[in-house]
């Protein structure tokens, strides 16, 4: 993953996280992650400071089911600006992905097609704002995820064609920041976080 601030300015209000969940198996392989960007209401300080506290809140309590850890921040955020943000857990055992969203940060899940990129799902986002107002806790959505998958999380301050001519030959890291370099709005701050599903080692 990663981020700039909107131009001119030092602090950036949207954080991401991308960490393990739970033991590892007898082979040494996690048994779920979670990924998340985290988009602070406006940019500057204060947007920054709403994401971070969410960020945090996210890394502590990382076990917790997703619609758990929305309610979890939504109550650490309340007397900050808030945020959107959209969360992502994949439990490699099952090959299932979980994903939910509150406001504007945009997921997908995406995959080589024969005539470019496919995009295989798309996170069902909901209005609100974490820390302010919240629609009533629903079950995230469940998506299969097979090996060669893309995971792709971006704020708001990527244009939204970010997708289209994506190179998915490569690594995450370099999809990324071309996305970041390409895509970026020069009016907001910016994330973009990918992580490709490689399997169990067994």
């Amino acid at each position: 993953m990663t981020s700039r601030s909107r131009p001119g300015e030092q602090a950036c209000g949207d954080q991401g996280i991308a960490v393990e969940v739970n033991d590892r198996d007898s082979a040494g392989n996690p048994l779920a992650a979670l990924f998340g960007v985290m988009d602070g209401l406006g940019h500057g300080p204060e947007a920054a400071r709403a994401a971070v506290a969410a960020a945090e809140t996210l890394d502590e309590a990382r076990d917790e089911r997703l619609e758990v850890l929305i309610q979890l921040c939504h109550r650490v955020l309340g007397g900050t600006r808030g945020a959107a943000m959209t969360l992502a857990r994949i439990d490699f055992q099952t090959s299932k992905m979980s994903w939910t969203g509150i406001g504007n940060v945009s997921a997908h899940l995406v995959a080589k097609g024969v005539s470019g990129v496919q995009i295989r799902a798309s996170a069902r986002l909901v209005g609100g704002i974490v820390g302010y107002r919240i629609p009533e806790t629903r079950p995230a959505q469940t998506v299969s995820i097979r090996t060669g998958d893309l995971l792709v999380i971006a704020s708001d301050g990527i244009a939204k064609d970010h997708l289209e001519h994506l190179d998915f030959a490569a690594s995450a890291k370099d999809i990324v920041e071309q996305v970041l370099t390409k895509h970026a709005k020069e009016s907001d701050d910016a994330m973009v976080l990918a992580a490709r599903h490689r399997g169990i080692t067994t």
